[in-house]
């Protein structure tokens, strides 16, 4: 289902597994091209050691890219099947302050994922986050591989 990028800001602002984590989506860029998101630290989501806990830091990037590309897709009447396979994540600095980052993807990787969706029903790539404290520096790097499946897809060569 297609809805607006406000919509859907507020629906994920208001999701229980991010609200109480502290995740707050800023906003989606206009065509879902992007996302900008906080990760507030506050007592709800703070280790031992005075920082954000990893597992937080790790659900905040997690939906994003398939979130992008599902509405993408749906908008172009694509019936898919899409979710994060795999990711892999190092903790670079702690994350002893609030963290942002802004993911986007670029009208080649649109056209790659449509090309790829078109010709072999099933896409799969890698995409890079990189969240940020307040200081600009690098305390999470994280690569997301994101599986996209279309639905209507009917192999030929079969």
């Amino acid at each position: 289902m297609v809805v607006s990028e406000r919509l859907l800001k507020w629906v994920m602002r208001l999701y229980p597994p991010l609200l109480f984590q502290r995740i707050w989506v800023v906003k989606f860029l206009k065509g879902y091209r992007g996302v900008e998101v906080r990760i507030r630290k506050s007592f709800l989501n703070k280790n031992y050691n005075n920082s954000i806990f990893g597992g937080t830091l790790f659900s905040a990037a997690d939906p994003f890219y398939p979130l992008l590309f599902h509405q993408i897709f749906t908008g172009k009447g694509y019936k898919l099947m899409v979710w994060s396979k795999s990711a892999s994540i190092q903790y670079i600095k702690p994350a002893t302050t609030n963290l942002f980052f802004n993911i986007s993807l670029s009208d080649n990787d649109i056209d790659d994922a449509e090309t790829i969706l078109n010709t072999s029903g099933k896409f799969i790539s890698t995409f890079p986050i990189d969240i940020y404290n307040k200081d600009g520096e690098i305390c999470v790097s994280l690569m997301n591989e994101v599986y996209v499946r279309n639905l209507n897809f009917i192999d030929t060569n079969i």
